[in-house]
């Protein structure tokens, strides 16, 4: 069991670093980072970053910004084991993690996933109202749904 935690810390750390490293290479690029990942799928570890922007993000950008984070990752040298870099955009259901993110998706659809059921449901989908320190309110069905924010996992745009 402390194998896992120890894991969970230093995948955490690598992921904290990358975003400080990383954020202000996309910025200049003309990007946001929207989120960025560290993790091993089949056997490979993979450092995903998701980018944003408008216009909307195309393939160009992404090499523009995997180019300058790349050469900084090296020089950095955070990660010790080899590591597949990908840059995208965060496609339609993108997440929402920040303030800002909540802000400019006010009353647009999105999709709320608990880490224990509350209310009887695990998962919400409605338009959203309105974020406090609290919670996260969404219209569904008509209703006012204040999910308790510290219950939120995850929150995503809804997708389509």
């Amino acid at each position: 069991m402390a194998k896992k935690k120890a894991f969970s810390v230093e995948h955490n750390r690598i992921e904290e670093q990358v975003w400080i490293l990383a954020e202000p290479l996309a910025a200049a690029c003309g990007c946001e980072l929207i989120e960025v990942e560290y993790l091993c799928e089949a056997g490979n570890w993979y450092l995903r970053l998701y980018i944003d922007r408008e216009p909307p993000v195309d393939h160009d950008c992404c090499q523009a910004v995997s180019e300058r984070i790349d050469a900084a990752l090296d020089q950095a040298d955070l990660i010790a084991q080899s590591y597949y870099l990908e840059v995208s955009s965060p496609g339609i259901n993108r997440p929402l993690k920040r303030e800002s993110d909540f802000r400019r998706c006010s009353g647009r659809e999105v999709s709320l996933y608990l880490y224990e059921p509350w209310q009887g449901a695990k998962e919400y989908r409605g338009l959203l109202l309105e974020l406090t320190e609290e919670s996260i309110t969404i219209i569904q069905a008509g209703n006012d749904i204040a999910v308790p924010r510290e219950l939120v996992a995850k929150a995503r745009l809804a997708e389509l």
